[in-house]
């Protein structure tokens, strides 16, 4: 080699060191494969939107457009109730059950379409029936006992601690499976819960002394904690007693549980003599008494929308894509309760947000069911996570 020629190739080292040629090249390759990656993401997607019927579609829209609209919106009147000047936290424990009618008018057109028949009912399935609705009793009391102290979007994030207790309940009831993902959504979900913890004279009302934002603070955890057990004893009822998951044992389930909870409430609101204050409370309510009534009204028409809406998007997709709509719904009512009730949202509560939101997405990826040979079926992916 002369001296030109390795003067010419030292040259070119050189401009491919400074320049980046060679990177260049990686990272044009490296966009070649994102772009096949997007490609082969739209192809599956177009693959699966016109595998099904447009009927599907809509029924999904409407589904998780209950979760997105009917969750927030029922926490928000839960709220608006306390701070207009209601005072009872049985009537708000009342109200998440009343609409249990809803259910059954969902329930009933199954039978009809769907060829199939009611579940028999005997002792011992009216007894879990009746266990499971009084631990749901108490759920909805420790809930509005929350909702009374605390802002709704403090609620709702706190509220989101209810994945750590499913988590733990049904790994100890059920046997569920528990793997790193989970375990990161965990440790993620109780920082964001120690951030709020820390920051709680940031949005401390007014009228709401410390002692009973610090009250608010442990119902909240302690429904949680109750919802995660209720989430697992009725998986296990399935698994247990029934020994099938389907779309209309599912309803069934949930008009027996929110029947046997509206009694329950009901004992209580007598027995708290909260059904006889109901009038004075009306009267007194800020906006009168019509404001009153919409006010409980639509509260139990939008938590039974919630209820029906997740059911549906669960067994018409799968457990993830309600999980993800889940996670969604908590900065929602979030933002929500910012805009229409001037909650206040410090720089903390906005990180403890981001960090609940990280958390659910850990535990939505660590809930994927294993894969198998064969495709899974919608059904077959709901019936796993439930």
């Amino acid at each position: 080699m002369t001296n030109q020629e390795a003067l010419a190739t030292h040259e070119d080292s050189l401009r491919v060191s400074i320049l980046g040629d060679r990177p260049m090249e990686s990272n044009s390759t490296s966009s070649n494969t994102l772009r096949h990656h997007i490609s082969n993401l739209k192809k599956i997607l177009w693959e699966l939107y016109i595998g099904k019927p447009l009927s599907y579609w809509i029924l999904i829209l409407l589904s998780g457009g209950a979760m997105l609209i009917a969750f927030p919106a029922s926490s928000l009147l839960s709220r608006l109730y306390y701070s207009n000047g209601g005072k009872s936290k049985w009537i708000i424990s009342w109200v998440a059950v009343a609409g249990w009618p809803l259910t059954v008018f969902a329930l009933i057109p199954t039978y009809f379409f769907c060829n199939t028949f009611p579940t028999r009912l005997n002792l011992k399935l009216t007894l879990c029936y009746a266990v499971v609705a009084f631990l749901s009793a108490a759920d909805n009391l420790l809930y509005a006992y929350a909702y009374a102290y605390l802002p709704a979007s403090t609620a709702s994030l706190l509220a989101s601690s209810s994945l750590i207790f499913s988590a733990l309940f049904g790994y100890l009831l059920v046997g569920n499976r528990v793997n790193a993902s989970i375990i990161n959504s965990v440790v993620m979900i109780t920082a964001a819960l120690t951030i709020i913890a820390l920051d709680s004279d940031s949005d401390l009302y007014g009228n709401v002394s410390k002692t009973q934002y610090t009250m608010g603070f442990i119902w909240d955890i302690l429904g949680s904690a109750l919802h995660g057990l209720i989430f697992a004893l009725s998986e296990l009822l399935f698994v247990k007693l029934l020994g099938r998951i389907s779309f209309h044992v599912v309803l069934e389930q949930q008009v027996m549980v929110s029947l046997f909870a509206f009694i329950f409430t009901a004992i209580g609101l007598v027995v708290d003599r909260s059904f006889q204050g109901m009038e004075e409370e009306a009267r007194n309510f800020k906006g009168g008494k019509s404001s009153y009534c919409m006010v409980l009204v639509w509260g139990a028409i939008t938590f039974q929308l919630g209820v029906l809406g997740a059911t549906a998007v669960l067994f018409l997709a799968s457990t993830m894509l309600a999980g993800v709509l889940n996670a969604v719904r908590v900065p929602l009512t979030s933002i929500a309760a910012v805009i229409l009730l001037s909650d206040p949202m410090s720089g903390f509560k906005i990180l403890s947000l981001v960090v609940t939101f990280w958390g659910f997405c850990s535990y939505i990826y660590g809930s994927r069911p294993p894969k198998k040979d064969n495709p899974a079926t919608p059904m077959d992916d709901a019936a796993t996570g439930l």
